[in-house]
């Protein structure tokens, strides 16, 4: 699966959460200052090329919907964070957040409870 630009992400965020919409729907998600039409009609395309999203006709227009699930796309991004920062180690990365970010070990032990309670 291909990395996607900063850009790309934040129409896909739009797109996993409206499941459908047309340009106009997507920009309305945005944050302020919106980009244009156009700048956002144009990444749409490219994350169609990308294999991320695909269209359906309607009218004269374009209703876009996301062909790779939020949830995939997140693992494998995770999975390169922590293979290109942590030499593969999810420990490594766990003890850099507690390290640098004040993560509570009340925190990790609830998450280990909820984890274990899973298996």
């Amino acid at each position: 699966m291909k990395q996607l630009t900063k850009a790309e992400e934040e129409i896909m965020q739009a797109l996993w959460q409206l499941k459908k919409a047309n340009v106009k729907a997507v920009i309305e998600t945005l944050p302020e200052p919106k980009p244009a039409y156009n700048t956002v009609s144009t990444i749409i395309r490219i994350l169609e090329s990308k294999g991320f999203v695909d269209y359906e006709k309607k009218g004269k227009g374009h209703v876009y919907f996301p062909v790779v699930a939020k949830e995939s796309y997140s693992n494998q991004s995770i999975n390169k964070l922590v293979d290109n920062y942590f030499q593969g180690s999810f420990k490594s990365m766990l003890s850099f957040f507690v390290q640098k970010n004040d993560v509570d070990i009340k925190d990790i032990e609830v998450l280990l409870e909820e984890i274990n309670q899973k298996d």
